[in-house]
């Protein structure tokens, strides 16, 4: 199982990649860097908050694991 700090610098690396897509799609999309942005980071927090909770409740699983739990 990762650790809670692997867990979210992990989440933080990967919504930090998704927050630059989203915001180049936004401003694309709307032509507002302002809006575009606010787009990117409303999306940012609640895929941080999913993910976390997603890779955690996943390290308490074992099912699937080799040599761990039932397969």
């Amino acid at each position: 199982m990762d650790t809670r700090k692997r867990t979210f610098l992990k989440a933080i690396l990967w919504n930090l990649l998704g927050l630059a897509s989203m915001a180049l799609v936004g401003f694309l999309m709307t032509g507002s860097v302002a809006l575009g942005g606010g787009m990117a980071v409303a999306n940012t927090l609640i895929g941080l908050t999913c993910y976390i909770v997603y890779e955690r409740v996943w390290s308490r699983i074992s099912w699937g694991r080799i040599g761990g739990g039932h397969v």
